[in-house]
């Protein structure tokens, strides 16, 4: 099906519903969360002859749209406001009420809820006339509409200014007339049932955007002979990067809750697809996807995640058909730089990223890549069910690490190899839950078996894609925690930079990576740089934390790991590494306290079972020791190691760590810059084991 973009198909049918229409006179405000309404109302009153100017479809291309609003207020012969709770509290369709009431303007409000008017929309609408609809008398209201847009002074007669309000109204909100200049319709519905699919795929649109008046508009404002624009005092402060972007997750309109992975995927996908554009900067998923489900002020998210630009949008899967609507706001100015709906099949959804990543870098004027569709496109699939199986396992609960979450991604991930044996990225969810799956679950006979499956799966997604930055980061991984094979492990994350410097993931792996290999400025400089484009994520300064530890500076593992606990106030998880972090310092109380949480994971456990040791609380300290055993199994190894060397049982500490290598444990890969493990570093057993893990000598 062709592609529509939603105003010049308004224009379009406009156009065509009448051929008497007349010049542009009638100026509509509306806030955007109304959008779908101020559309449909534009519709219909071009249909009965009545010309209209509405943002953004009549700002023309080039034009700054503070100017463009300016003049079509001045030009036209009367303002109508569609009247909402959204449109009271937004700056900009106050200043359109009070550019028109300046230059005279009637303004015919269309009144769509009941939210109490504020003092100073009171004083603009204080000489309206009220135009009353019930439900019964829809009709004989939108005929009186388009007699006073026509003629106010003829029209104003037929209205009765002492209608009462609706029931629920505020009465502040409901100004009495005094002259017959201004007319106010209450309730009007003037959208047919064919309309509502439309309504309700462009309801999401703007739901949080707020106009932010730069000093631009301001200028703009006072040349044209307006009021002057008050900026919001932290307008001229920020400067996001230029060339930045936020892609929020796109609302799942299926109107059922188990479609969010899908609405969720497709959001990723298309992040990913920009994060492949030269010149573009773009917040990390976690970050942006930090905003689902909220209703937080365009500008307010751009602020958090330091971004010029904002993409959201809308996603409507029914079986193999695919409706996305997605338009990019500004987030300085509230204005919408682009706008689109595409219908696509879902076969076609790489072909679709693409257009889109074209379109966003096109309004940003950012530069795209030459080869911007081969890099977009490279490792998906144009098997629909495929794709569907890879989102339903890339977008399971990410943040939940059990073994039923874990397995079941595994199986999405196998599901979508089965359908589409050729699909890159599927083999690299694949073998990363397979690494996860041998670190954390399988039993010690089995790590081997599911390591070999993760390193398969790896190199397919090479072979299939080998320009796909994850699969390298995912090779890289293998190498690392499966093999302990660090050199082959480096040159594969040297790759995945090469191939995607801007993707935090491969940031954060290969910063982690360089730390623990005792490369630690260069490793530290690149999770910094991961964090500063994922400033939202915990999980960033929890990796931030690990490796400050890691580099034996714990004090600032201490403020970093603090950092994430302001965003995600409840981890336990977060308070036990903390612990770890003051334990290293000496401060035994405040480690106690930090690492004493109701939910302990394996950090609060190796923290417990070391602080009441130097306690003297032998009893408690093994206690956790085995119930870390006792949940972990052999996936604990190198952490038994660590135990038994602060215990100062040096030969159980070495039985540990012989496990721990022979697994492999993922544990230890750290062993070069490890403080807990220092009291084994003098054993002969201890240095055979360092010399055999061959660790690079950087």
């Amino acid at each position: 099906m062709a592609d529509r973009a939603e105003p010049e198909d308004l224009q379009r049918r406009a156009a065509n519903a009448t051929a008497t229409a007349e010049p542009a006179r009638v100026f509509v405000s509306y806030a955007s969360p109304d959008a779908a309404v101020a559309g449909a109302l534009v519709e219909s009153l071009e249909r009965h002859g009545i010309a209209c100017w509405i943002a953004p479809r009549d700002v023309k291309a080039g034009a700054i749209y503070a100017d463009a609003i300016v003049r079509a207020i001045s030009g036209a012969k009367a303002l109508v406001l569609v009247l909402s709770k959204d449109a009271i509290g937004s700056s900009h369709v106050g200043k359109e009420i009070e550019r028109a009431s300046s230059k005279k303007r009637p303004i015919i409000t269309l009144r769509i809820d009941n939210a109490p008017l504020t003092p100073a929309l009171e004083y603009f609408l204080s000489e309206s006339q009220w135009i009353e609809a019930r439900a019964e008398k829809k009709a004989p209201a939108y005929t009186s509409l388009i007699d006073a847009i026509r003629d106010p002074e003829r029209a104003a007669p037929g209205i009765n200014p002492a209608a009462s309000p609706p029931a629920g109204a505020a009465p502040a909100g409901h100004p009495k007339g005094l002259r017959n200049r201004i007319l106010l319709a209450t309730v009007l519905t003037v959208v047919a049932a064919a309309l509502a699919y439309i309504i309700a795929d462009k309801l999401w649109l703007s739901k949080r955007t707020t106009v932010a008046v730069t000093e631009r508009t301001q200028s703009s404002s006072d040349t044209a002979g307006g009021s002057p624009a008050r900026p919001r005092s932290t307008a001229a402060e920020f400067t996001p990067p230029p060339h930045s972007i936020a892609v929020l997750p796109f609302v799942n309109m299926s109107g059922d809750p188990k479609q969010d992975y899908f609405s969720d995927g497709l959001s990723e996908e298309l992040l990913n697809s920009l994060v492949a554009v030269r010149d573009l900067q773009v917040a990390a998923r976690t970050s942006s996807f930090t905003f689902k489900g909220r209703n937080d002020d365009v500008a307010d998210i751009a602020h958090k995640l330091n971004v010029g630009a904002v993409l959201e949008g809308s996603v409507r899967k029914d079986g193999n058909q695919v409706r996305i609507t997605a338009q990019l706001i500004n987030a300085s100015t509230g204005f919408h730089l682009w706008s689109q709906t595409y219908d696509r099949d879902l076969k076609n959804v790489l072909t679709l990223q693409t257009e889109i990543a074209t379109a966003v870098t096109k309004a940003l004027q950012a530069t795209l890549l030459a080869d911007a569709a081969a890099t977009i496109e490279i490792g998906g699939t144009q098997n629909p069910a495929a794709f569907d199986a890879y989102l339903r396992g890339k977008n399971r609960d990410r943040m939940n690490a059990s073994k039923e979450n874990v397995v079941a991604r595994m199986a999405a991930f196998a599901e979508a190899i089965r359908l589409d044996p050729k699909f890159a990225k599927a083999h690299v969810g694949a073998a990363a839950a397979q690494i996860e799956y041998a670190g954390n679950y399988a039993p010690g006979p089995d790590v081997p078996t599911w390591n070999q499956r993760a390193r398969e799966n790896a190199e397919t997604a090479i072979a299939l894609a080998p320009q796909l930055g994850e699969a390298h980061v995912v090779m890289g991984l293998a190498w690392e925690r499966g093999y302990l094979n660090f050199a082959r492990a480096e040159s594969e994350y040297e790759r995945a930079l090469a191939l995607a410097p801007n993707d935090t993931g491969v940031l954060m792996r290969s910063g982690r990576f360089s730390v623990t290999m005792g490369r630690t400025e260069s490793g530290l400089a690149n999770i910094r740089r991961a964090i500063a484009m994922d400033q939202l994520n915990p999980q960033g300064y929890t990796q931030l934390s690990f490796a400050l530890h890691e580099a034996k500076k714990d004090r600032e593992a201490v403020v970093a790991v603090n950092r994430a606990l302001q965003i995600d106030a409840d981890s336990s998880d977060l308070k036990n590494a903390r612990g770890l972090y003051l334990l290293s310092l000496g401060e035994i109380d405040a480690a106690r306290e930090s690492c004493e949480t109701s939910k302990r994971g394996w950090q609060g456990m190796l923290c417990l079972a070391i602080l009441y040791d130097q306690l003297h609380r032998h009893a408690e300290a093994e206690s956790e020791r085995a119930a870390m055993q006792a949940v972990f199994g052999d996936g604990s190894s190198y952490q038994m190691a660590e135990i038994y060397a602060q215990w100062g049982d040096t030969s159980k500490a070495l039985e540990w760590l012989e496990t721990a290598y022979r697994l492999p444990d993922p544990g230890i890969v750290t062993l070069r810059v490890d403080a807990m493990i220092d009291p084994l570093r003098k054993e002969t057993r201890f240095r055979e084991i360092e010399r055999e893990l061959n660790f690079p000598n950087w």
